[in-house]
Parts: C-alpha cells; sequence; structure tokens
C-alpha cells in the first residue's frame, strides 16, 4: 500500500509507537469490530496477550494502559493526557473496564492482559491476540494484530497476504533511484512531488497544507511543554528532566548574546523525548522513541535560517516524508525488528533531507544527507534499560539531531555526488537488522538494559 506523509507523521502519546500507540489503536480496532458486527452488548470478559517485544518490555512502554484505554475506545490523536492516568487507576481498583465506553467487563492485568515473553508470533516481534468471551465462556471473535513501528498496525490476514495492490499514484517510487528519476524527468523537487502524491490520497493542497501546519503545532507545543516541566520522568529509574534547567540556563545566555546552536537543538529534542517518557502528547517522527529528532532540527530551521517560513516547514515534512517512505518499504522503522537503527537512524536520515531541501539543496544533494544520516547510524541497538523509552533514547535523539544538522551542512557543501547511495544504506540497514541477536531488539535483554545495574 502506498504511504502518506501523514501516516509517517501522525500525532500520538508517548512513550513508544509501537508499544503504546499501537496497542491502544489495536484495541480499539477490535472494539470497534464486536461494535459494527453486533457483538458488542454479548461480550462477557476479554483476553489480551501481548506476545515477544511487547511481552517483554510492555510494562516499560504502557502497553498496558495503552490496551485498558484502548478497549474503552481511546484513541492517540484524542486521548487527554492529563486524566488518563487517573482513568487507568480507576480500573484497575475497581477490576471493571467499561468496554466501549459502555459494556462494563471484569478486567484485571495478570488475569485478562498477559504479557507473554517467551513466544512471538510470526510475522512480526510486536504481536498482539485479543480475544472477547460469551456469557458461557464461548469465542465471540479472536483476532491478532501486529504493531509494525511507527503506529502501524496490521491484522493477521493482512499480514498473511502481503502487499495489497497500490493505488495510482502521479510519482509512484520505492527506491531513492526512483525518486530521483522522476526530479530529473520534471525538475521538481522533492517536496513537490510527494505533494501530488499526496493529493493522490484525495487531499486538496490546502487540507494538505492545513494538516501538515497543525502537525508543526503539535511538535511547537510539545517542545514548550517540555521546556516548562520540570521533576523526575516516571517508571522508577530517578532520571531527571533536564529540558526544564537547559532552556533556562541557554534563555540567559541569550540575554546575555550568546547563541549556541548545537546546545538549542540539543534542548529541543531533549524536550520532546521527556514529554514522550512521561506519556505526553508527541508526534510520530517516524516513531515516539525517535520523535525528538525531526521537530528539533525544524526548530533550528524556524530560529537560524533567515526568512523561515510556514512554506518551508511544509517542504520540509513532504521531503523527510518522502525519505520515510523509503525506510518502510525498504527496511523497517520498528525497533523491535531493526533496533535502534530503524528508528533513530530514519529519523535522523528524514530529518537531514528535509533541512537540506529547504537550505536549497538539490535532490541529489538531499539524497546525500539522508544517506549520511543512516549511514552513521547502522547498527545501532535498541536496549532500553528497565524498558523504559528513557535511558539511552532521551539522549539518542539530541545527539541524532545535531547529527543530521552537520548531515545536511556536509552534503550542501557537495555536489551530489557520493559513492554510497541512500538505497545501499537502507539496504544495509535491514541486513544489519536482520543480523542482529533478539537481545539488542527492544527486549531490555542485552546492552545497557543488562549491564547499567552493575554500574
Amino acid at each position: 500500500m502506498p504511504i502518506s506523509v501523514f501516516d509517517l507523521f501522525k500525532v500520538g502519546i508517548g512513550p513508544s509507537s509501537s508499544h503504546t500507540c499501537g496497542p491502544m489503536t489495536a484495541a480499539g480496532t477490535f472494539v470497534q469490530s464486536l461494535r459494527a458486527d453486533g457483538l458488542l452488548h454479548r461480550v462477557s470478559s476479554l483476553q489480551v496477550i501481548l506476545y515477544g517485544s511487547l511481552g517483554l518490555t510492555g510494562l516499560g512502554h504502557g502497553s498496558d494502559k495503552a490496551v485498558i484505554l484502548g478497549l474503552q475506545g481511546a484513541t492517540p490523536e484524542l486521548l487527554d493526557v492529563d486524566t488518563a492516568d487517573a482513568c487507568v487507576s480507576a480500573i484497575r481498583a475497581s477490576g471493571v473496564l467499561p468496554l466501549d465506553g459502555r459494556r462494563p467487563v471484569p478486567f484485571r492485568v495478570g488475569e485478562h492482559l498477559l504479557f507473554e515473553r517467551r513466544h512471538t508470533l510470526p510475522h512480526h516481534p510486536n504481536g498482539m491476540r485479543f480475544t472477547a468471551y460469551g456469557e458461557a465462556g464461548e469465542p465471540l471473535r479472536e483476532q491478532v494484530y501486529y504493531s509494525v513501528g511507527g503506529g502501524f498496525v496490521v491484522a493477521e490476514p493482512v499480514a498473511q497476504a502481503g502487499r495489497a495492490t497500490a493505488p495510482t499514484m502521479p510519482y509512484p517510487f520505492t527506491t531513492a533511484a526512483e525518486l530521483l528519476a522522476h526530479c530529473d524527468r520534471t525538475a521538481l523537487p522533492i517536496s513537490a512531488l510527494m505533494l501530488e502524491n499526496e493529493r493522490a490520497f484525495g487531499r486538496s493542497a490546502t487540507e494538505i497544507r492545513e494538516g501538515l501546519l497543525n502537525l508543526w503545532e503539535v511538535m511547537r507545543a510539545c517542545v514548550a511543554r517540555g521546556c516548562s516541566r520540570d521533576g523526575m520522568l516516571p517508571g522508577g529509574l530517578q532520571v531527571r528532566r533536564r529540558a526544564h534547567r537547559l532552556h533556562r540556563a541557554l534563555s540567559a545566555e541569550r540575554e546575555a548574546g550568546t547563541l549556541n546552536a548545537v546546545d538549542w537543538v540539543s534542548l529541543f529534542a531533549l524536550a520532546v523525548n521527556e514529554e514522550n517518557a512521561s506519556g505526553g502528547r508527541v508526534v510520530t517522527a517516524p516513531t515516539n522513541g525517535a520523535a525528538g529528532i525531526v521537530p528539533a532540527v525544524l526548530h533550528y530551521y524556524d530560529r537560524y535560517v533567515p526568512g523561515a517560513d510556514d512554506n518551508g516547514v511544509i517542504r520540509f515534512l513532504l521531503t523527510a516524508g518522502a525519505i520515510g517512505v523509503l525506510f518502510k518499504e525498504n527496511a523497517s522503522i520498528s525497533g523491535a525488528e531493526v533496533g535502534c537503527q530503524g528508528e533513530v537512524g530514519s529519523a535522523c536520515s528524514m530529518a537531514a533531507a528535509g533541512l537540506t531541501e529547504i537550505l536549497g539543496g538539490t535532490p541529489r544533494q538531499v539524497e546525500n544527507a539522508a544517506e549520511i544520516g543512516i549511514e552513521h547510524n547502522l547498527g545501532l541497538t535498541c536496549d532500553p534499560v528497565a524498558g523504559l523509552v528513557q535511558i539511552p533514547c532521551i539522549e539518542r535523539n539530541a545527539v541524532a539531531s545535531v547529527k543530521a544538522v552537520a548531515a545536511a551542512r556536509i552534503a550542501l557543501r557537495g555536489d551530489g555526488v557520493h559513492l554510497v547511495c541512500l538505497d545501499t544504506a537502507i539496504r544495509t540497514m535491514r541486513d544489519t537488522g536482520r543480523d542482529m541477536l533478539d537481545k539488542y531488539k527492544e527486549t531490555s535483554l542485552g546492552g545497557l538494559a543488562v549491564n547499567v545495574v552493575n554500574c
């Protein structure tokens, strides 16, 4: 299926697109199917089993909370993050869940929601099985879903069938070579090609513009909220928020006439990922674990590039989205599938590409920047300490944001000619992910996750 920029960038909640947004969406989809088929009133009990990476790190990623909220009818886009914890606590205390917000059923973690840590379902490490039972204990419906990264959810029949037939796009591409060929033939920048493809989804140019600017506004609000909040992040690691104090320090330096772009870029990323770690509202870009990179680089553009405007923001997101399509089509953006190179590496590549275009780069310079961004994240493991999206995830976003700016600046100083093409780098990332041991792919069974306790 063709991928829209609005699939790659969408409003969600922290701490994880695959472990929080995905399970919430899957739970909601399951309830919708019960309602649509007239089965909701017959449901007397439920069982939800989370497998593989979801089973191993789901508690640290808030997967239990996400499932509970999704079964009630909440969505990542519209959830009230300020009341969500109280709602979940009330259900835990009562042992009763209002299915679809109306049908009370018993629900207790450990009995009706199980974390299966030893087994993985066949099509992806992030598998979920939902079963609804009637009054006599008879199964009314069973459905398997896979959370495949970035909040994307695939039902098992679709996963088994593989790729569906793609509708006609004005500029179809699945590789960077095809994308550059369109640019060569039309003399259009990548953002313009992506805009025309977006219109093929039935959206007008005005709707696309408004949708992208809304995403930018959510990103800005997330940075502002992250800079304003102090204290400890949830989860028990006692990780203290740093963005608030850093923002105060940098603001004082700015008043004194000192402007350090690198420190500000790092701040923007830290602010977003601290919000993500606390369950706040973020934009998946393309995942929650890597949600700070694109906003940080966009803030760099907004603050440090003369003449920055909304048109530049739109072109940035369209170009970044085009690169994101390549990763989604040819590799993965799921940490549970290929490690953090699929999350932070993809986001770094996307942000570098977007910045290069709006700074005047040619399509080949954009492709060069994207290649630099992923090449220097190859092999990056996903080993979150205690299963929380905090260490090393938060700092990793800050480092990758600075790296994205550097990649863009390096590419802009060249002519777009380079030895390793983006398609090769993406293919290498895919192959590296396949070779990577599972303990380094969002299971918290290796790397920092097991060694940090010895420090």
